[in-house]
């Protein structure tokens, strides 16, 4: 498990006129709830929040968020809005965690090493999933997991159930779900359908040969 640290300060007036104005000023209006406390609403700085979330898999990392005057809290970020042109951030949710108490998560799924079937049979590896969601302890969430895909053939389907999980974390999605395959080539897949498409045909019959005229 990994961890940063994130400095907010408490927010005091509330709305939109209020959350436009702290956008101007740098900051972005935050919220962090969970564990039984009450909802507490803070602002981050945007160059800060922005500089981490391109450091960090935010879904899984764990934030010491730090309000000015106020105590340390572990927290996740669980949800992150943007303007839908613009993709500035406009708002942000953070859940409490507590060591002890089990929460779900979705981790990235990193892939290694090149499968047989492309090194030598020129196939295609085809990722399908690129997270998966977990559920485990916050001092045990692994910031992502590994699988080897080295020794997969053409046609060769990896699953959920495949995944080698830490100690103490459990699968929450479906584990019959395909993470990845390798498919067979473009021109092979081509051939293949080509052959099963086609028919006999028969020449086409332009006119009756005609016969020699006897002398």
């Amino acid at each position: 498990m990994s961890s940063v640290r994130l400095n907010a300060l408490p927010r005091e007036q509330a709305g939109k006129g209020a959350a436009r104005a702290l956008r101007r000023a740098g900051r972005v209006p935050v919220i962090i709830y969970g564990h039984s406390r009450q909802s507490e609403a803070l602002s981050v700085a945007t160059r800060e929040l922005e500089k981490l979330l391109g450091e960090i898999a935010f879904g899984s990392t764990i934030i010491e968020l730090a309000v000015e005057g106020g105590k340390t809290s572990r927290s996740l970020i669980r949800e992150i809005q943007r303007h839908p042109f613009k993709r500035t951030i406009l708002h942000v949710d953070f859940q409490e965690v507590v060591a002890g108490e089990r929460i779900a998560v979705k981790v990235p799924v990193l892939y290694h090493g090149v499968p047989v079937g492309v090194r030598m049979d020129s196939g295609m590896f085809d990722p399908l999933l690129h997270e998966v969601e977990l559920e485990a302890d916050p001092a045990n969430i692994p910031s992502h997991i590994d699988l080897d895909v080295s020794d997969m053939q053409i046609a060769h389907v990896m699953r959920i159930s495949d995944l080698v999980l830490p100690a103490g974390v459990s699968i929450i999605d479906d584990p019959t779900l395909t993470l990845c395959t390798v498919r067979a080539p473009r021109v092979m897949e081509a051939v293949e359908e080509t052959a099963e498409g086609e028919k006999a045909e028969e020449p086409e019959v332009i006119g009756r040969p005609q016969e020699d005229d006897e002398a």
